[in-house]
């Protein structure tokens, strides 16, 4: 594991890493990938950004990044493309390329570092490093955590799944949109460890609004609940940053009527494939396929384009009636006490 804070250097310096004077093809400028490339160009990184939704390279431009014409002329010109795709099968799919033109392997430069940080299956990431190696490149698959506002800020949590010889050019990027890189092992294995990461995530963020929807029926404001639970052996990432009620932490989702953030039909995704590996595994897993239930509802509906974390709201929905206590605890409750 590494851990480290980025200290760019100068991409006019002769002395600078090789890989600061070659372009990087960024592909993929949603809600995560933008801040990401940002972060790049920002810290001096020849970039090329591309997206097929048009907003979307609307907001690139007004970012500052340098956009292309297409995703094949950004990685024709690049010595590491990087993709934040919806899929699995849209980066197969534009790996490969389709009867209308051909992919980003075959226009891309022998030994181009194609970098996905996609969150898809394990054997999705499998076969895509395959389909890269095969065609003369390298790959690595590095999923991240920490939301848009990580990917803002720079500080998400890479888990990388690459050969130990691509390490040293994948580190100075992946130094400037995060804070902690953890290579994971061979191809593959970041994506391993971001689907085991999020079923954690998705069934503690139910049993934390579950927890305040109780402490709502029991009398207790948001507050004392949390200076309690941030303190003490219930403390979790679901309560203490992505606190799931208004006013304890006040950059929660909650405190802006749940925009997120990290959307609840990006959690029902991950935690579909948790299940689907869970099964192909044999687990004998109870909790995970719970949650992937919850959040394959919860998505269903509104909580498709909210945060994960307003799962709450449907919580609270389903115990309307409860104990005497509703009253007493409404009102210091719904402000966070």
């Amino acid at each position: 594991m590494t851990e480290t804070t980025p200290t760019p250097a100068d991409p006019a310096d002769p002395s600078a890493e090789s890989g600061r004077a070659s372009r990087i093809a960024f592909l993929g400028l949603g809600h995560m990938g933008l801040p990401m490339a940002a972060n790049l160009v920002a810290a001096g990184y020849d970039v090329a950004g591309f997206d097929v939704v048009p907003a979307a390279l609307d907001a690139a431009r007004a970012a500052g990044i340098p956009v292309a014409d297409d995703a094949v002329t950004a990685a024709s010109g690049a010595r590491i493309v990087i993709t934040m795709f919806p899929s699995g099968a849209h980066l197969l799919r534009a790996y490969r390329g389709e009867e209308d033109g051909p992919g980003l392997l075959a226009a891309a430069e022998p030994g181009t570092l194609f970098l996905d940080c996609s969150t898809i299956t394990v054997e999705e990431s499998r076969e895509a490093a395959e389909a890269a190696l095969s065609a003369g490149h390298r790959s690595a698959d590095a999923p991240v955590s920490g939301g848009v506002v990580g990917a803002e800020a720079g500080t998400l949590t890479f888990m990388v799944g690459a050969d130990e010889a691509d390490l040293p050019q994948l580190m100075p990027l992946l130094e400037v949109m995060g804070r902690k890189i953890v290579h994971c092992g061979a191809h593959g294995a970041g994506q391993a460890a971001k689907i085991c990461n999020n079923m954690i995530l998705g069934a503690s963020m139910i049993v934390s609004s579950e927890a305040f929807v109780l402490g709502e029926k029991l009398g207790l404001t948001h507050q004392a609940l949390f200076d309690v639970i941030s303190t003490a052996s219930g403390q979790c990432w679901s309560v203490t940053t992505n606190c799931p009620v208004p006013g304890p932490v006040p950059t929660s989702p909650a405190n802006r009527d749940y925009r997120p953030g990290f959307a609840g039909a990006l959690m029902a995704k991950d935690l579909g494939l948790a299940l689907a590996a869970l099964e192909s595994t044999g687990v004998a897993a109870e909790i995970g396929p719970a949650a992937a239930a919850i959040y394959q509802r919860y998505a269903a509906g509104e909580g498709a384009t909210r945060d994960f974390s307003g799962i709450i709201t449907d919580i609270r929905d389903a115990s309307a009636g409860g104990s005497a206590a509703d009253g007493a605890a409404s009102g210091d409750a719904g402000v966070g006490g």
